[in-house]
């Protein structure tokens, strides 16, 4: 049997672990995942899907602020783990402990070399890639660039988003990593090395990026709001209050760029530079996150053609 110690975050990772679980080739000794924090605007300590998941197979939870220097890396190092499996973790690992054992390999949701880092997904919809995937990689000091294991692609369609893009990866990554190890650990998959020349970069979004510009196009506008989409939100400006877009569509429209050009009941279409944007789901601040339409029949039903986003 081979002894592993497990390193996740999110749902994605959680997914990955609980195949590892139904497994019976494989013994998790330990898994390591984020502090909890404080979330939701009530600011309740949550813990995260991985330790979740941990928890109810008694297995060992770890979670450094700071892996690097920790008590809790010295312990891990002292547990004889045979290998290493990472997947949306979320810290660098220090190469001390990637030389401790046999194999450390990583589940990433990308086609690599494209897009390592820390958004890898936000960014394949961001910037209209056709389609994205997952690659199993060893693990390596410097990030995302280890020679690649296996590889599988999913395209990416107009009604994906991050959530759905989260959720199809996962089970993807699952699946891959589990037809993988064994080939993998026998000496039966030579990894390949990545193209550096050719390698990009996903780090994590800051907040000038959740902004929309409506200068942009209407196709830009919907992959960034899409992108952002169930976190950390795409936002613009109502007569100076932060409006949050959680979804919209494309459509038909000309007017100046951050325009209302069309409000009914129902719809309200913004211009951009190129094209307009229906909206679908919003937020003002202060307020609840509610369909356009519940929105235009409350708080928004005082918004006109003619008045402008983004200000």
């Amino acid at each position: 049997m081979t002894k592993l110690i497990f390193m996740g975050t999110p749902d994605f990772s959680a997914t990955v672990l609980a195949g590892l679980l139904e497994q019976t080739d494989y013994e998790i000794l330990a898994v390591v995942t984020q502090p909890d924090r404080a979330v939701g605007r009530k600011k309740e300590i949550k813990m995260t899907p991985v330790k979740t998941l941990a928890l109810t197979h008694g297995i060992s939870v770890y979670q450094p602020e700071k892996l690097s220097g920790s008590q809790e890396l010295d312990d891990l190092m002292a547990l004889g783990a045979d290998g290493i499996v990472t997947a949306a973790f979320g810290q660098f690992l220090p190469e001390k402990f990637l030389k401790s054992v046999d194999f450390a390999i990583n589940v990433h949701a990308s086609l690599l070399p494209k897009y390592r880092g820390g958004a890898p997904i936000h960014y394949a919809i961001m910037n209209d890639e056709k389609e994205t995937g997952v690659t199993i990689m060893e693990m390596v000091k410097q990030m995302d660039a280890g020679a690649m294991i296996s590889s599988a692609k999913l395209p990416i369609t107009d009604d994906d988003n991050v959530g759905s893009l989260f959720d199809k990866l996962a089970v993807i990554g699952r699946d891959l990593l589990l037809e993988t190890l064994p080939a993998y650990i026998a000496g039966d998959l030579i990894p390949i090395a990545q193209e550096e020349d050719k390698a990009t970069f996903s780090p994590n979004i800051t907040p000038q990026e959740e902004k929309i510009d409506w200068q942009n196009s209407a196709r830009s506008i919907f992959n960034q709001i899409r992108g952002m989409y169930p976190w950390p939100v795409a936002h613009t400006f109502l007569n100076g209050k932060r409006f949050k877009i959680y979804e919209a569509k494309e459509t038909i429209g000309e007017g100046k760029p951050g325009t209302v050009i069309v409000k009914t009941k129902k719809e309200l279409i913004i211009a951009t530079s190129d094209g307009a944007i229906s909206l679908k789901t919003v937020q003002l601040a202060g307020k609840p996150k509610m369909s356009i339409t519940d929105f235009l029949n409350g708080v928004g039903r005082t918004i006109e053609v003619g008045d402008v986003f983004g200000k």
